[in-house]
């Protein structure tokens, strides 16, 4: 008993130096497990003398715990073992002939001498030490009551942690039971040495094996995760950088608003003028403003029956303040390109003087010859100058 006191006190010492490094997945709701296990439970002495191993029969059982470190858990179970044969002489009618329910609290080994490392092994051993209620049922035909005691165990985990997720764990579960006060039938079954002491001739020897399920926590795993701890002057320098960010938040949202205020303005602008008439500017294309003088081959002389369209264009300068006029003078494919251009340029200016003479100032007048081109289909009609009238 003294054992599993110390124990526990040397896993309970530990618990502080663990929970400084893995606060993350250490509420109450997490790091809880549910196993499920079964195996045989062997009486190291019974009245009959019977071998060891004959003894045995089947036990299963069922666990719950609680992790509170990665190094140490408290945890509930029970346990039921099957009537198959008697330790006492004495045999039950029940299909379990003994039961026991209590707590147990258990030691990471690995942990404790190797720390943890954030996510449990493959391969872990645990120490686990408990005491409960220790039920025993009679058949009532010998007048005998049901054995009721209290219990110590001690024994050993050797865990197996399945996957990536360590969600499942196999178990290979060793142990010894104890029965700590005697029996109510000890009075009348005093040979069968139920005193009340530790002694490897008066306890039940128990092998099973276990599967476990490790409920998922609220940091997303199956087990703790560690927390590496701040110092100081890494907290100081965090707040300097929260600090300083902070500024410059402030520095662009005052800049934000300036940038605002500019694209209210600009919106102004843009109202103001979306608001204002809308300027038509009216173009007017008219046949009018075109007319054109014709020319015989390789010449520049312009013919009485081409001064009417001389006069109409002079008339309608004249009759139009500021209005402007520009003659291009043009030639067809005839003679060479060196001549034609000449012959196009002569044509211009011919058509310029008529104009003077017709009362048109000579500054209003654009001359330009063009040479060889085809602006009619007809080619013979591309021996011509072109007037063109721009009216203000």
């Amino acid at each position: 008993m003294k054992k599993a006191i110390l124990l526990a006190a040397l896993a309970l010492g530990v618990c502080t130096s663990q929970a400084q490094v893995t606060d993350a997945g250490n509420k109450f709701s997490d790091n809880w497990s549910f196993t499920l296990k079964g195996g045989g439970v062997f009486a190291t002495k019974t009245a009959t003398g019977e071998d060891f191993l004959k003894t045995g029969r089947g036990i299963v059982g069922a666990e719950i715990r609680k992790q509170i470190t990665p190094t140490f858990g408290l945890g509930v179970e029970g346990e039921w073992s099957v009537n198959t044969s008697s330790w006492t002489g004495v045999k039950s009618a029940n299909a379990f002939d003994h039961q026991y329910v209590g707590v147990f609290g258990a030691v990471n080994l690995m942990n404790l001498f190797a720390s943890y490392t954030g996510a449990p092994r493959v391969f872990e051993i645990e120490a686990v030490a408990g005491s409960g209620w220790l039920h025993s049922y009679y058949p009532h035909s010998t007048g005998i009551d049901d054995g009721n005691s209290f219990a110590t165990k001690v024994g050993l985990n050797f865990n197996f942690n399945l996957g990536e997720a360590k969600a499942w764990t196999i178990s290979l579960k060793p142990a010894l039971l104890w029965n700590m006060n005697g029996d109510v039938a000890a009075d009348k079954f005093s040979n069968l040495g139920y005193d009340s002491h530790y002694n490897v001739n008066n306890m039940y020897f128990e092998l099973q094996a276990g599967v476990t399920y490790h409920f998922k926590n609220s940091n997303g795993t199956h087990h703790f995760a560690l927390v590496r701890p701040f110092d100081q002057a890494e907290i100081d320098a965090l707040n300097a950088q929260i600090n300083a960010l902070r500024g410059d938040l402030e520095a662009c949202g005052a800049s934000n608003a300036a940038l605002l205020a500019q694209l209210a303005d600009l919106q102004a602008q843009l109202d103001a003028c979306n608001r204002r008439p809308k300027e038509v500017q009216q173009v007017i294309k008219n046949l009018d403003n075109i007319r054109y003088v014709f020319f015989n081959v390789n010449s520049s002389y312009i013919q009485a029956n081409q001064q009417p369209e001389i006069a109409m264009t002079a008339a309608q300068v004249k009759e139009n303040a500021g209005a402007t006029v520009l003659v291009q003078g043009y030639a067809s494919k005839d003679g060479s390109k060196a001549f034609n251009q000449k012959l196009s340029e002569r044509r211009a200016q011919a058509v310029k003087k008529a104009l003077v003479q017709n009362g048109v100032p000579e500054s209003s007048i654009t001359t330009e010859g063009l040479g060889v081109t085809e602006v009619f289909n007809k080619l013979d009609w591309n021996r011509m100058a072109k007037m063109t009238v721009n009216v203000k």
